[in-house]
């Protein structure tokens, strides 16, 4: 089952758009690593956003968003 729901956690952060600020619209992945770097250092946002922002800012700097795209 964990196998499973981190399936579904990467298949969904793959089709997340941002839903505010200057970025708006655009995929997370698609996001500058920069503003996520951001994010790291003023936090996070709450909930499922942050988590996937999180997530995300450990697969740029380990340099795999090629995959997520791939999801897409």
């Amino acid at each position: 089952m964990e196998t499973e729901d981190s399936h579904k956690f990467l298949i969904e952060l793959a089709n997340t758009k941002m839903p505010f600020g200057k970025y708006a619209g655009r995929y997370l992945v698609d996001l500058p690593e920069a503003y996520i770097l951001y994010f790291k250092t003023k936090g996070f946002p709450k909930g499922k956003l942050g988590l996937q922002l999180e997530s995300l800012l450990e697969i740029k700097l380990n340099g795999l968003e090629g995959l997520i795209r791939k999801i897409r």
